[in-house]
């Protein structure tokens, strides 16, 4: 995240500290970025930080970053990434900690323990992911799913990414969001199953099997996005030009959007892992500390959420 101010990610963080810091699980945070940023979010009153890995690598990563030992909080598991990661799922399950966040491990690593079978953390839905980004002169948070977990999604899964996001999207205040289904094309086409896909999902938010938010589609990322494209194209759309969720007809297509938008758009984001019993905070190498810090305030703000059940 640059130096400028970033409005929506700004109002998020500060929505997150009104309900004060939520415990989390830091898995095997073994290197200065993921160490930094856990503490940055910790001094930011958004999260307790509970360390989860080795004593010893933990310790030499603070004593590198310039951070006080006796100021962290670790729980301490065998020196192995997926034994961290084990230890932080069974904190959640017991209640010690409500999210868990992604250290220095690989994504692999976290998600192949914390979303197994036996690990108690899956809902009834389709584990998902949704980006928050802060577009400049966009003018409100624009939410992208899914282009992190889901590689190809049939319909049942995208219905449950729609399902997450628009909960994701009330989370952060938005009480009827907007969800635009986009595929290269606004016409229904049996050769582009993204377009057939997203005629059905409209179908389901007709007959109640999708609630909470309005969805509309198929729809070009031109005419999601800008209402003077769709009145062009004679796209009468209560989404079209007014998208708060923009949900992607697959994990490619989705990663080069977000990408794009942030490296050519300038755009920053917050993202967390959706459709589990508590929120994962999942960061990449280059993600900024910034970046890190508002996925954490993300996932404040949907646990909350969830808590009040709302």
């Amino acid at each position: 995240m640059s130096a400028v101010s970033r409005p929506q990610l700004d109002a998020l963080r500060a929505r997150a500290r009104g309900h004060g810091p939520l415990p989390m699980a830091v898995v095997w945070p073994c290197s200065p970025d993921a160490l930094e940023a856990a503490i940055a979010a910790e001094n930011e009153g958004l999260i307790e930080a509970v360390l989860v890995g080795s004593r010893a690598r933990i310790a030499a990563t603070a004593r590198a970053a310039g951070i006080d030992e006796a100021r962290l909080t670790i729980e301490e598991s065998d020196d192995d990434p997926r034994a961290a990661a084990g230890l932080a799922v069974d904190l959640a399950k017991r209640g010690t900690v409500g999210a868990l966040m992604k250290g220095s491990l690989h994504t692999d690593e976290l998600l192949g323990v914390a979303l197994g079978r036996d690990a108690g953390l899956r809902s009834a839905r389709r584990v998902s992911h949704a980006f928050v980004l802060d577009i400049p002169g966009f003018g409100r948070p624009l939410l992208v799913s899914d282009c992190v977990v889901n590689i190809a999604p049939d319909l049942a899964a995208k219905r449950d990414i729609v399902r997450n996001a628009i909960d994701l999207a009330r989370s952060l205040g938005i009480d009827m969001p907007k969800v635009a289904l986009l595929s290269a094309v606004e016409d229904v086409n049996p050769a582009i199953a993204a377009t057939v896909d997203a005629a059905a999902l409209c179908k389901m938010a007709d007959r109640g099997q999708i609630e909470g938010g309005i969805v509309d589609g198929p729809l070009g990322f031109d005419n999601a996005i800008s209402a003077d494209a769709a009145r062009v194209k004679g796209i009468a759309s209560p989404v079209a030009g007014a998208p708060d969720v923009l949900v992607v007809p697959a994990l490619e297509s989705g990663n080069i959007l977000y990408k794009a938008l942030v490296r050519l758009g300038g755009a920053d984001c917050a993202g967390i892992v959706l459709g589990t019993r508590v929120p994962i905070v999942l960061t990449s190498r280059a993600d900024s500390r910034d970046c890190r810090v508002a996925s954490c305030a993300l996932a404040v703000v949907h646990a909350a959420a969830a808590a009040r059940g709302s």
